[in-house]
């Protein structure tokens, strides 16, 4: 059996001219990184933002497992299948975190016949953009401590500095550190901490930003400290805004690259969804919007996750209104959450199939709550039988939802059809009636609430001191009317990774609060979530070589 890697090598791509053209973009519009990777020019927004957007379907899927559930592989096969379907079909993706890349998930450019490419370019460093954001947040540190160590004239409070560091690798050495010692000259002693690159502040800025301008906007309200006084202090204090945003102003330009058939994909940005927003830009979702009949966009982890950010955050933010959900499952993953061990998870059990698929049943709710058709896909395996198959189909079916098997990672865009039908029946038959959960007005505490009983399932909601404080202050300064953004492990609905399938009633903790105010969100640490990741003790890197002519091997 190929990997993936060998089937995207085999694959032979064409000029990324000819990919532009199906959708009307001419080469003027197109910044070429090579023959296969393109930027799109910001002349281009100027000239389609005019035009009727088409439909918009979000990719979901239920809480993550060992056994995986094909989330990327979906949506690039959904997207080729509604293309051999006769829809002018885009998709817009996120970009691939290094961390996971060589640590425990390995790349994300879909799988089988269902990928993005050229997919070594995509899983290492693309355009650079990462590699910007990452430059650009530390940028913003190196002013910080060189403002402090020239005189401190803001009167930062050492103490009480926010902003961390960033590196989009897995690197728990460096989740608390000391910078400043040596010399006098060489900075004020002071903790420090680094964050992942998809987990920071900027990343998820250069996400929600409409243009240059709202970009530098946002840079400038990122609050990097407090001061003596108790009083934020921010980039814009600094002077850093505009130094940031030459840093980022190629960044800011959604990527162009094709499927394996041919189907254009924008892949722009990628906040991780369990620790930020979890979503591709807002530039790249509006601009496919105006390209394509039909858009095909995915948010992170599960539904409970990247789907709850991507519709009380993106969409409130950008004015989207999602037409359909595609919904992935697998046998394999429903029959984990039913507490079948993973060596045995290819045997039939009904039973266990039975037990677990409450989970699939809470993300089929969760969904219905924002009033969006539904569409369930179950990602095919060889060891999935017919009785697993009928039992998951009359389960969907009975509460209302399209049901489809996927067989994109085997056939592509032919696998797919089946599910590409159905999407396009509930585009031309359901209508969306798309709402966020919460209005604006709600208070943060009553937000947080909000998502964990009516997402979640929890019972109760218990705040730790520093979490009640940082909301009294939030809300003193007047942010109290941002959405939320949960950061909360992506293995289970609560707050607690070892809680399978659909717990209820239980007590969700935040630990901690603060606000994101570039972004333009209030972000609630819950249970042990960390903002850097750790590698596992055998790393996806052990595997990953390159050979004398340049080929890589072992990227997934």
């Amino acid at each position: 059996m190929k990997t993936d890697i060998e089937i995207a090598q085999e694959t032979k791509m064409i000029p990324i001219g000819e990919v532009a053209a199906q959708y009307g973009i001419s080469e003027d519009d197109l910044e070429l990184y090579g023959k296969y990777k393109a930027k799109i020019s910001n002349e281009l927004w100027e000239e389609v933002k005019g035009r009727k957007d088409g439909k918009l379907v979000l990719v979901t899927a239920i809480n993550p497992t060992p056994a995986g559930e094909g989330k990327t592989t979906t949506s690039i096969g959904l997207a080729q299948a509604l293309t051999k379907a006769g829809k002018k079909t885009m998709l817009a993706l996120r970009e691939p975190s290094l961390g996971p890349c060589f640590g425990i998930k390995g790349g994300a450019a879909g799988g089988g016949y269902a990928q993005v490419v050229p997919m070594e370019d995509l899983n290492l460093h693309f355009t650079g953009d990462f590699h910007a954001i990452t430059t650009a947040n530390n940028l913003l540190a190196a002013l910080l401590d060189n403002h402090i160590q020239q005189g401190n004239a803001l009167g930062i409070d050492t103490r009480q500095i926010l902003w961390k560091r960033c590196l989009d690798m897995n690197d728990r050495a460096l989740r608390n550190i000391v910078v400043g010692l040596g010399a006098k000259a060489d900075g004020v002693v002071r903790e420090d901490h680094f964050v992942i690159t998809v987990a920071s502040e900027i990343m998820a800025i250069l996400c929600l930003a409409t243009d240059m301008e709202d970009l530098k906007e946002r840079l400038g309200n990122i609050i990097v400290a407090y001061n003596f006084a108790g009083e934020p202090v921010t980039a814009k204090d600094l002077h850093a805004v505009g130094a940031m945003a030459a840093l980022l102003k190629d960044a800011l330009k959604p990527n162009l690259i094709q499927t394996l058939e041919h189907t254009g994909a924008l892949v722009h940005g990628g906040p991780f969804a369990n620790i930020a927003h979890g979503c591709n830009s807002v530039m790249a979702t509006r601009t496919a919007l105006k390209l394509a009949d039909i858009t095909v966009t995915e948010a992170g982890f599960g539904a409970d996750l990247g789907a709850e950010k991507f519709f009380d955050i993106k969409c409130r933010k950008a004015g989207l209104k999602p037409d359909a959900v595609v919904l992935v499952a697998t046998v394999r993953a429903l029959k984990y959450n039913g507490g079948v061990p993973k060596d045995q998870l290819s045997n039939e059990n009904l039973e266990a199939l039975k037990k677990g698929i409450v989970n699939l049943e809470k993300h089929i709710e969760n969904i219905q709550k924002y009033h969006v058709p539904v569409v369930v896909t179950l990602n095919s395996f060889l060891t999935d039988t017919p009785a697993e198959y009928e039992f998951i189909k009359n389960f969907c079916e009975e509460r209302g939802c399209e049901f489809a098997l996927s067989e994109v990672w085997a056939k592509g865009g032919d696998g797919g059809l089946l599910l590409a039908e159905k999407v396009i029946k509930t585009l031309e038959t359901k209508e969306s009636h798309f709402a966020p959960l919460y209005p604006d007005e709600m208070g943060i505490a009553e937000k947080i609430e909000t998502i964990a009983k009516e997402i979640y399932g929890a019972g109760k909601v218990t705040y730790a001191p520093a979490a009640k404080k940082a909301i009294d202050k939030i809300t003193a300064m007047g942010f109290g009317s941002c959405p939320v953004c949960m950061a909360k492990t992506q293995y289970s609905l609560s707050d607690d990774q070892t809680k399978l399938g659909r717990p209820e009633g239980f007590d969700l903790t935040v630990r901690d609060v603060y606000v994101s105010a570039g972004a333009g969100f209030v972000v609630a640490l819950t249970g042990a979530i960390m903002t850097m990741p750790g590698l596992p003790k055998k790393p996806a890197a052990d595997s990953i070589d390159v050979d004398a002519n340049g080929k890589i091997t072992g990227l997934f």
